[in-house]
């Protein structure tokens, strides 16, 4: 299937027809639970109470089709492995080549019955409109949670963009569904964002091809986003992609625009915030981010890509009683350090409710005393995750964890092998605390080329997760997820880190890319 080109090579996201619905959807606020579901656990598909985990494959072989994709749900507490993909009973659809089901996915609880649903992207989705194909239009899937697990006799609704948004439009190439956040307001009202990076917005008389969107939803409001709605920094412009990266908490959320101008440095980047407090039927926007932005690091040069992911994590100040705060890490993988080109770096930004906002760390691997050395396409901070390991006291260095992926590193004798570099981004020496981790050195397994390590993490309170669907070694070469607690990660303990593999603890022995998370 063609799609259009992605921003960063060979290194970007991990990348069928679908009639198109007219219905809609409404996320209401959470009603009581039923009886046989708890609610209150993230990621909790069985309402049992016990975190389960999701591990996308979206470059999965699904009924002989190639790159149809599929996600397998691991529950919690022994109960099993469900694989979900377009031809599990219930999908209005059906696996074809190159849709990508799984490319994204987000978990909450849409329907308040105390079990979280799974919402799946598939952006590559072909969808038929008055009996035209529109390419790589994208549609999500939202699998609901039941108490006897998700999957098979779920309740699945499926959208096109105008399906989802009847004030909307499904045209070809907008990938509807290429990033999704979703979870629960402060206010106790779920949330979810999709984003629609392939969007062409209209203003002036001109249609600007890829400047992107967001579908978003809380409660019973619905509203696409770009940047030509009212109060939502800069204008649009081709190949912006607003809505190609996402992150989020009860309070804010972020849109990456990794395409944004600034000037005339094409692909430079950027990154809106916005509270969740509605204002004029949608979102409140704070503030727009980009290197050129006063008191943000450096200088927005052309390809930089800021934006191009970002990560979020509550943040409370010694003078409140929660996270009042919060604390957004901005990818750069574009960044130049001197004359080395696409070495990479990341940006740690305090935003606090009326969006202000405060630089807390910019840097990259030519800082004194970190690990490591800036080198030529490493990419650092193709993917960032921030985490609050400790979300009920005031925030400080030792509860706050940045993961950043650097998947274009060389080991000594590997190219490409791909590294996670782990910073306490509060420290006042970024190289205090900080570490690389490589498979072999803090990882476990044996570092292959183009392995491609740092494309695929999460960070949790409690474990971080990396991913690495694209493992060449021999007994994971259809991708692995590694699980390891921060404190294993700190090397104040040695619990031991959990994997998950094709062929291996229930799952089934198949895959492509398994271990696409995030």
């Amino acid at each position: 299937m063609r799609t259009r080109t992605h921003l960063a090579g060979g290194l970007a996201m991990l990348a069928g027809l679908f009639l198109a619905t007219t219905g809609g959807v409404t996320l209401t606020s959470p009603q009581a639970a039923a009886a046989t579901c708890t609610a209150g656990t993230a990621n909790d598909f069985n309402g049992d109470g016990v975190q389960d985990t999701v591990i996308a494959d979206p470059n999965a072989t699904v009924n002989g089709a190639k790159r149809a994709g599929l996600v397998r749900v691991v529950l919690g507490g022994g109960k099993g492995v469900t694989e979900i993909s377009q031809a599990t009973a219930g999908m209005n659809a059906a696996p074809e080549a190159g849709d990508g089901f799984g490319t994204s996915y987000a978990a909450y609880d849409a329907d308040g019955d105390g079990c979280s649903d799974l919402v799946v992207g598939t952006p590559y989705e072909d969808v038929v409109k008055d009996g035209k194909n529109l390419v790589d239009a994208g549609v999500i899937h939202i699998v609901h949670g039941t108490p006897t697990g998700i999957g098979t006799g779920s309740a699945i609704d499926g959208y096109s963009q105008a399906g989802f948004d009847s004030n909307s439009t499904t045209e070809a190439y907008d990938w509807f569904g290429f990033a999704l956040k979703a979870g629960t307001t402060a206010s106790g009202t779920p949330y979810l964002v999709i984003g629609v990076p392939g969007e062409g917005v209209t203003f002036g008389g001109t249609t600007y091809a890829d400047a992107g969107c967001i579908e978003y939803v809380q409660g019973s409001t619905k509203v696409s986003v770009s940047q030509y709605s009212t109060g939502v920094p800069g204008d649009p412009e081709v190949n912006d992609r607003f809505g190609y990266s996402l992150a989020g908490t009860n309070r804010y959320f972020a849109v990456g625009t990794p395409g944004e101008a600034i000037g005339d440095k094409e692909f430079a980047g950027g990154v809106t915030v916005f509270s969740h407090i509605l204002s004029g039927g949608m979102p409140t926007p704070l503030v727009g981010l980009a290197q050129d932005t006063d008191g943000i690091g450096g200088a927005s040069e052309a390809g930089d890509r800021f934006g191009f992911s970002v990560s979020m994590t509550g943040y409370r100040p010694s003078d409140q009683t929660y996270n009042s705060d919060v604390l957004l890490a901005v990818g750069i993988p574009g960044e130049d350090i001197g004359s080395i080109p696409d070495a990479g770096g990341v940006a740690v930004i305090r935003i606090q409710p009326s969006g202000a906002y405060t630089q807390i760390a910019a840097f990259d691997n030519s800082v004194a005393g970190v690990e490591g050395g800036a080198v030529a396409d490493d990419f650092m901070g193709q993917r960032v995750a921030i985490t609050n390991t400790d979300a009920n006291v005031v925030t400080t260095s030792a509860n706050v964890r940045l993961a950043v992926g650097e998947p274009g590193k060389d080991t000594a004798t590997v190219k490409d092998a791909g590294a996670v570099h782990i910073f306490r981004p509060l420290d006042a020496a970024l190289g205090t605390n900080d570490k690389e981790l490589t498979r072999g050195s803090g990882l476990p397994g044996t570092a292959t080329a183009r392995d491609y390590t740092g494309v695929s993490l999460v960070a949790g309170s409690t474990n971080l997760y990396v991913g690495i669907p694209y493992s060449k070694e021999p007994a994971t070469n259809k991708g692995v997820l590694y699980v390891q607690p921060w404190t294993d990660v700190d090397g104040t303990t040695s619990t031991g880190t959990t994997t998950y593999r094709p062929g291996a603890g229930g799952l089934p022995d198949a895959g492509s890319a398994f271990g696409a998370i995030g």
